[in-house]
């Protein structure tokens, strides 16, 4: 094929014009979609004519219909079958006793009959859901014609007994109908609920009773088990027959006075645990039946023993039971099945008897609150009130054991956290639980306590590491509780836990976070000791804040030692140092001798480079026990003492920034002018002349333009502040006026023009924020 134009040319140029087309073709088929729209607004609109390849193919588009056709037809056979249904239950209730006895044979066997054979030429002609329709009327039938048959002929019989006969009857009939109409799908699953009434009916009907119904429901699920093997619908009905037997079982086992009458019930728990375990062996799937089957027997073996039993006991019976379900899990030679069923059974048990012990150690953990109601008062008894018993704590610890086996079995960490939660709880607890006196108490549950903090400390596994680190800390919160009921008891008790959680800190191989904690504990303990020394030797509590500062004393002389838990011990020795503060806060004197003295440790820990941030603490300590003093002398002029202060340290300000001009403003002016206008400041805020505001607004003021003049932040945002907090305070008085003076309308008026004048230009304003925070960064 010859071309006018070179090949390439003329194939983008055929891309372009075949993307023009497509591009139109798209806009006429959006036309022509509306174009249809409009025309069914209209009316009726003609059959759009189909362009393209596929017009021949494509049929011609009509109204959606409202329902498909087989819906359609359904719907109408349902509803043939409900009228055909309810005549013939008009029939048999009201005009049966107006026909003679042939006339009664005659209708029921005619119409029986047709309502059955008639499936059979409809299925043949392939209308299937038509037969289905009348074979399930020919089937109400055969009930209406045993109700009939009952009423008329037999009516001396007993009904129950009747009806087991006539289900039995019926379920035959209707599963041989059904075998020999396979095409049907009704008559088989009819067949097999009307065999589930047999049975238990039958046992209504000759001794009533709940033991006699239970093993007519279970020997019913045992028939629909076998027909379950063949038939997999079976399995419903199997699993509902059995689980009300069982649940019949188990009433009459928890209801039984005594252990004779808990013999029957546990026979047929037992019974249908077999039954349920039997299923499990032959069904891979069925593991829920063997877990169902070790639970009723626990269950039927716990209620021999639970008459005459506390209920504490009867808990540990039950879990002493489960253990061989449990021990399952190893059993290679069990179906898989059977073993994860028996196994999850006894998982079971054994978490609600956990569960069920620990309620009862629930109960002793939050008692020893009431201590801090009265401290030191030795009002706790030489034995604790607790009383339960040992079953508590052995149901504990066999759970616990239990859960430790499980992990090993398994190779998984979640059942040891499960075996140290409970193992704590069983141990802790223990002594309280057997009564044991108050000191036995306390000594077992520190070594309880420290046994939970070690393992924290070493356990390879994360999640009991961390279990144990939670039991650890509420077993030390606890006992410190308990320990407050007596002052040898707190000394003894808060030392040997700090010392403990000292030891911790320092164990190196223990993970940082583990360590980190036990060295904020440990300080915690010390704090704790030294307060109590000092309530010890009745002085007043302004005063025992002096012991307590040797802790961040002792911190700060530390440092680096400290190693990885030098930040959590410093944090919490500052916290120490607050509480100092905090005690002496009653007396002004004792006040600024714990700042001095504060500011001194700051001071000294401030000599490590890495420290360095110390110093603006020292100062601020420094400067508050200067204010506290002064104040405490009632000196009305600060300013003849901070001002020797702030001269000289501007002037040391002033040689650094000159050696080093690079050091930033608050560095060099911020401590020697906030050494002078905070307290000239507070004095001002109180001082009903008009002088030392002026004077200091003066100060300020030239302060602001220095540090504008010369970009220093530090003199800048200082004498900003000062001077807008004067002002405010010398008009404040005049405002007030004013604005009482003026309508009440005109805040409100004035408020909202601001708002809109700020909305309006609201992206200008936060621009110029933006600019003044970044000039304001810029400054020294």
């Amino acid at each position: 094929m010859n071309t006018p134009m070179p090949p390439a040319e003329e194939l983008a140029l055929i891309d372009r014009e075949l993307a023009q087309l497509d591009a139109r073709r798209l806009y006429l088929l959006g036309r022509r979609d509306w174009l249809l729209r409009l025309l069914q607004q209209a009316g009726p609109a003609p059959a759009p004519v189909r362009w393209g390849p596929a017009a021949s193919a494509a049929p011609t588009t009509g109204p959606a219909k409202d329902a498909s056709a087989p819906s359609a037809q359904n719907v109408l056979l349902v509803l043939g079958a409900v009228l055909l249904a309810v005549a013939a239950l008009a029939f048999t209730l009201v005009s049966w006793g107006s026909m003679g006895i042939a006339g009664r044979s005659a209708v029921l066997v005619v119409v029986t009959a047709a309502a059955l054979g008639a499936p059979v030429l409809l299925l043949r002609r392939g209308l299937r859901s038509t037969a289905e329709s009348v074979a399930a009327v020919g089937l109400l039938l055969t009930v209406l014609d045993a109700y009939a048959l009952y009423a008329v002929g037999m009516p001396e019989l007993d009904g129950t007994g009747y009806a087991a006969g006539a289900a039995a009857v019926l379920a035959a009939a209707w599963a041989g109908y059904g075998s020999g109409l396979r095409k049907l799908r009704l008559p088989l699953p009819a067949a097999l609920l009307a065999a589930q009434f047999p049975l238990p009916l039958a046992a209504l009907a000759g001794q009533p009773g709940a033991l006699e119904l239970g093993w007519a429901l279970l020997a019913t699920a045992a028939l629909d088990a076998a027909l379950a093997l063949r038939v997999k619908a079976a399995a419903v009905p199997a699993a509902v027959m059995g689980a009300g037997a069982l649940l019949i079982g188990v009433a009459r086992a928890w209801s039984a006075d005594s252990a004779a009458q808990a013999v029957a019930p546990a026979a047929l728990l037992l019974a249908g645990a077999a039954l349920a375990v039997a299923v499990a062996w032959r069904e891979p799937r069925a593991s829920a039946a063997a877990l169902v089957g070790g639970l009723a027997s626990v269950v039927a073996l716990g209620g021999l023993a639970r008459p005459g039993l506390d209920p504490a006991w009867v808990v540990l019976v039950h879990l002493l039971l489960a253990l061989p379900l449990l021990a399952a899990v190893r059993a290679s030679a069990l179906p898989a099945a059977v073993r994860r069923g028996l196994a999850r059974g006894g998982a079971v048990v054994a978490s609600v008897a956990a569960l069920a012990a620990g309620s009862a150690v629930a109960l002793t953990l939050p008692a020893r609150v009431r201590v801090l109601a009265e401290v030191w008062a030795s009002t706790t008894p030489d034995r604790e009130p607790y009383g339960p018993g040992s079953a508590v704590t052995v149901t504990l610890l066999i759970s616990a054991g239990a859960a430790w086996w499980l992990s090993r079995a398994l190779s998984r960490p979640e059942p040891l956290v499960v075996a140290v939660v409970l193992a704590w709880a069983g141990l802790f607890t223990a002594p309280e639980l057997l009564g044991f006196p108050v000191a036995a108490v306390l000594a077992a549950q520190l070594v309880v306590t420290g046994a939970a903090g070690l393992l924290a400390l070493r356990s390879p596994v994360l999640g009991a590491r961390i279990a144990a680190g939670v039991c650890a800390s509420a077993g030390a919160a606890n006992v410190s509780l308990g320990a407050l009921d007596g002052r040898a008891a707190t000394f003894a008790v808060w030392g040997l836990l700090g010392v403990g959680c000292a030891a911790g800190a320092a164990y190196r191989a223990a993970p940082r976070a583990v360590r980190a904690g036990a060295a904020v504990c440990a300080v915690g303990y010390a704090t704790g000791v030294l307060v109590a020394a000092g309530a010890v030797t009745d002085l007043a509590v302004v005063w025992w804040s002096l012991p307590v500062l040797a802790v961040p004393a002792l911190v700060a002389a530390l440092g680096p030692r400290l190693g990885e838990v030098r930040l959590p011990a410093e944090i919490a020795a500052g916290a120490a140092g607050g509480l100092a503060v905090a005690l002496s806060a009653g007396r002004p004197g004792t006040l600024a001798l714990v700042l001095a003295l504060a500011g001194v440790i700051c001071a000294g820990a401030a000599v490590r480079p890495e420290r360095r941030v110390l110093g603006w603490a020292a100062g601020a300590l420094f400067a508050a026990a200067t204010w506290v003093r002064l104040a405490e002398a009632g000196v009305t002029a600060p300013e003849a003492y901070t001002l020797p202060v702030t001269v000289p340290a501007l002037v040391v300000g002033l040689l650094r920034r000159r050696r080093d001009p690079r050091a930033s403003s608050w560095a060099a002016y911020g401590p020697g002018l906030a050494a002078t206008l905070v307290p000239s400041l507070l004095v001002a805020l109180e001082d009903r002349d008009w002088v030392r505001p002026l004077v200091l607004g003066l100060a300020a003021l030239a302060l602001t333009l220095i540090g504008a003049r010369r970009r220093l932040q530090a003199p800048l945002l200082l004498g900003g502040a000062v001077l807008a907090v004067v002002a405010v305070h010398e008009l404040a008085p005049y405002v007030v006026q004013v604005a009482g003076a003026l309508p009440r309308w005109v805040l409100p008026a004035l408020a909202g023009l601001l708002l809109l004048a700020v909305g309006a230009t609201y992206e200008r304003r936060l621009r110029d924020a933006r600019r003044l925070r970044d000039a304001i960064g810029r400054l020294r």
